[in-house]
């Protein structure tokens, strides 16, 4: 087992992913620097190489399915995870590497949004979607999280060993931080120094369609982790538009005796069963969730002893 692992997930970085591998190096002598290749056509795997990196590859693409692979075949202490464009800053990995080894934390977000990523990032549509990936997460979830798009993160072999990897895409930092929240698991922030890429270096990620899937993410965890929250609301509206129509209909019929809006009442009815469905799906998966939350506790206490198991050989 290592005592520290940093992973670095690459996609056509050769123009930085030497200095990265060196400034880790020097931060982190201890550590082990793997570099995952995830089919680039550039030279990132070889000057990964040469630069003192352990280099695998990922055939899957997409920074998820990287991940996957990362967490599945790698155990470490602490793994600290950073992309390989540059922008995130070396001097902040021993902080954030401390905060797992020696004051217990499952999770460390390197928090941008804090510092200087509004006056770096050069493009103001990351900007905006950032701050309102954040905004959601933190309503809907309860959550302090700082940062939640970052790719400057540290772990605990707990969190890597006990996270379902479920993301295939740039999604994987919001499923991770929701997993950390809903898991009751320890988070901190540690604010850190952003610089926008070199120039030459460009971005993988799309804005509009890795946008959509973070939203879409967001929606879909949502109803996995607080399904009574989802459903209700959509048993509300339905109770709400069944009720709307329907009053008009049993105060003719107070009124005369009469229903002459036969079909509107069925409508509202079958409308109102529906409403009823959700509601009690949205019990139902509760208690699910609850059981699944127990059954996760042991989980932990599984992959502690594993560590206790991989630490002594």
């Amino acid at each position: 087992m290592d005592a520290i692992a940093v992973l670095i997930p690459c996609y056509n970085e050769a123009r930085t992913v030497a200095k990265v591998v060196q400034d880790y190096r020097t931060v982190l002598p201890e550590a082990t620097i793997y570099v995952y290749d995830n089919n680039s056509t550039d030279e990132t795997a070889a000057l990964a190489a040469a630069a003192g990196a352990v280099v695998r590859h990922e055939y899957q693409q997409g920074k998820g399915n990287v991940m996957r692979r990362m967490f599945r075949e790698i155990d470490a202490e602490c793994y600290l995870l950073v992309d390989g464009d540059d922008t995130y800053p070396a001097e902040a990995a021993p902080a954030m590497v401390r905060a797992v080894r020696e004051r217990g934390a499952d999770m460390v977000v390197g928090d941008r949004l804090s510092s200087t990523y509004f006056t770096e990032n050069k493009r103001p549509f990351h900007n905006f979607g950032n701050s309102l990936v954040r905004a959601c997460i933190n309503r809907m979830f309860g959550s302090q999280i700082k940062d939640i798009m970052t790719g400057y993160r540290a772990f605990s072999f707990q969190f890597v060993k006990t996270y379902p990897v479920l993301a295939r895409g740039f999604e994987i930092e919001t499923e991770m931080s929701i997993h950390a929240v809903e898991r009751n698991m320890r988070i901190e922030n540690v604010v850190i120094e952003y610089r926008d890429r070199p120039e030459g270096s460009e971005s993988k990620l799309n804005t509009y369609t890795d946008g959509f899937k973070v939203l879409r993410t967001i929606l879909r965890l949502y109803k996995d982790y607080r399904p009574f929250g989802f459903f209700g609301v959509l048993a509300a509206v339905l109770a709400l538009v069944s009720a709307g129509f329907m009053v008009p209909v049993v105060a003719e019929y107070l009124r005369t005796g009469l229903v002459p809006r036969f079909p509107t009442l069925i409508v509202c009815a079958c409308v109102m069963v529906a409403a009823l469905l959700l509601f009690i799906s949205g019990i139902i998966l509760s208690s699910l969730l609850a059981q699944d939350g127990r059954n996760f506790e042991f989980k932990l206490q599984q992959a502690e002893r594993w560590k206790k198991q991989a630490g002594g050989q």
